[in-house]
């Protein structure tokens, strides 16, 4: 008698074979940069804590080309994790009414990048006033 073996289904690159697992993965990995950067402002902020000769310092460090080359790396994910996050919007809330009626998918992601934007431009305005 023979024996059959059992059908063993690859696992290897199951989600390149599907778009929407493809933009999930992608998404998901950008929380990483998201990571990286909140890591940069806690050293900032532990480098403030220890003085100002190692503040100025990590300031210098910020400065140089590589530096300013991650941080643009880092600018460019999370922008685009800012817009996937806010695609998922309407997926994951539960419907919205405002005066009685029910806010399209449409509205919901063009509010919530609205006001990502709006809240962007008035922490760098905040910024801007206090260092100058």
């Amino acid at each position: 008698m023979s024996k059959r073996r059992p059908y063993i289904r690859s696992m290897d690159g199951w989600w390149k074979k599907n778009p929407y697992f493809v933009e999930y993965v992608v998404h998901e990995s950008t929380a990483l940069f998201v990571l990286a950067y909140a890591l940069i402002l806690l050293a900032g902020l532990v480098r403030l804590g220890q003085g100002e000769a190692a503040w100025n310092a990590w300031l210098e460090c910020m400065k140089s080309v590589p530096a300013l080359v991650v941080h643009l790396i880092l600018l460019v994910s999370v922008v685009y994790h800012t817009y996937t996050w806010f695609h998922l919007m309407p997926v994951t809330l539960p419907t919205i009414r405002v005066c009685g009626r029910e806010l399209k998918a449409g509205e919901i992601v063009k509010g919530g990048l609205v006001a990502s934007v709006v809240a962007s431009i008035v922490v760098f305005a905040s910024i801007r006033g206090l260092l100058s």
